[in-house]
């Protein structure tokens, strides 16, 4: 049977990867941190690239920004879409 794949926020991670640090600093093996933390390892060393050394707020600002740029390469999209369509519709290849 399969574990449900739990999402956790950035203030989680943030919390986690602190709480990580201070039990590596206190000997425990990564292979315990990540028992203890309920991840695999490939997800902790994901979440150390990714958030690491990041404050809370600082996480909150780059996921507000990632999801800014999605929507904006969204709309990018869109319009060169548009543009291609209306340069075969002034062609007259329809």
């Amino acid at each position: 049977m399969v574990a449900k794949r739990k999402r956790y926020g950035a203030e989680e991670i943030i919390g986690k990867l602190r709480e990580a640090e201070v039990s590596l600093a206190q000997g425990q093996s990564v292979a315990q941190v990540v028992r203890k933390l309920g991840v695999s390892e490939q997800t902790y060393y994901r979440w150390r690239r990714e958030y690491g050394g990041m404050k809370v707020d600082q996480a909150k600002r780059l996921k507000e920004l990632e999801r800014e740029n999605a929507q904006l390469k969204k709309i990018v999209a869109d319009q060169a879409l548009d543009n291609a369509m209306l340069r075969e519709l002034s062609r007259g290849n329809f």
